[in-house]
């Protein structure tokens, strides 16, 4: 995992098959700029290199600060270190707990029931009208066929729907018995259990892991983790937890500014962005971004995994009754 705290962008334009291209690449550094400014001239005459041979090169990298970063480091700002953890900023502003070691894994519960109910509803008033219109040519108007499907799937779908509701397993519920298998199959694993908006995480403290590894990859399909998440972990090399709510959930509409909120920013912009900050951290003081709920399996916990635990709930205000965010 590489956090940097300085970045520097060079570009170069070269003559290929008599057409001018442009090459751009990013570097860093935890020392300084002009160390940030070296690194990136060094990428940029190996990229030019690998143009000049003939090699697949693309001319430019994303600017993006997390999602879909491909091989690039984390491009936030840096807001905490506590010895491996860093603590950033995330490109909406919530704050974001990043491990190289330490596993936690996020697991939506997604409602797909919602509108089966409506959806089966009027695929079977679709198959009945079109036999009924098929034998009696009086039904055959469109105008008699979208009453009738607004009445039946109304009707019908809301009845139908409430029966589902009564009858099944919440979508949370679910979720959680896929990471209650899992750990009844591997008794000597040990994960933290938190109610989040949308499902759970779970963060393991029994032994450290490679995000890359094959232990978090089984771990993860079991568990079965959001896969955008999955994605950045591998390509990040390490583990990620938003330990502030969302600025929507609280009530902020507008975006952290200036857009988009990759880091570094110029010192002109600063003050927009200090100022939006300042608010969402205040409007953050009354909500948490996730609960704790239980442990699960072992009771064993590594050393690495008890500063991050203690940081988290911390940051995350997991063991409050706040509303979660």
């Amino acid at each position: 995992m590489i956090v940097p705290s300085y970045w520097a962008e060079a570009k170069r334009t070269v003559r290929v098959d008599e057409h001018e291209i442009t090459v751009r690449r990013f570097g860093w550094s935890d020392e300084g700029q002009s160390q940030a400014d070296e690194h990136a001239d060094a990428r940029i005459d190996e990229a030019v290199e690998q143009i000049m041979s003939d090699e697949p090169t693309d001319l430019r990298e994303p600017k993006v600060p997390y999602n879909g970063a491909d091989g690039l480091p984390i491009r936030e700002e840096i807001v905490a270190r506590r010895g491996d953890a860093v603590l950033t900023r995330n490109a909406y502003g919530a704050l974001c707990l990043n491990t190289p070691d330490v596993l936690f894994a996020d697991v939506d519960a997604l409602d797909d029931w919602s509108a089966s109910a409506y959806k089966y509803t009027f695929l079977v008033y679709l198959v009945a009208y079109g036999f009924a219109a098929w034998e009696n040519a009086e039904l055959r108007s469109v105008s008699l066929f979208l009453l009738g499907a607004l009445f039946v799937v109304v009707i019908v779908g809301s009845g139908w729907h409430w029966v589902l509701n009564q009858i099944r397993v919440s979508p949370k519920q679910v979720a959680r018995k896929r990471i209650e298998r899992f750990a009844n199959r591997n008794r000597d694993w040990s994960m933290r259990l938190y109610e989040t908006p949308r499902g759970w995480r779970v963060l393991v403290t029994h032994d450290t892991f490679d995000p890359r590894g094959d232990a978090v990859r089984a771990f993860f399909k079991a568990i079965e983790t959001d896969p955008i998440y999955a994605r950045m972990c591998f390509n990040q090399n390490c583990f990620r937890a938003r330990v502030s709510p969302k600025p929507w959930r609280i009530g902020i509409d507008d975006h952290m500014k200036p857009r988009p909120g990759v880091w570094p920013l110029s010192a002109d912009r600063m003050p927009d962005r200090e100022q939006w900050v300042r608010r969402y951290e205040r409007e953050s003081e009354g909500f948490s971004s996730c609960r704790f709920i239980a442990t699960i399996g072992s009771i064993m916990t590594c050393q690495n995994a008890v500063e991050t635990v203690r940081w988290h709930d911390e940051l995350s205000r997991s063991g409050s009754t706040m509303p979660i965010a």
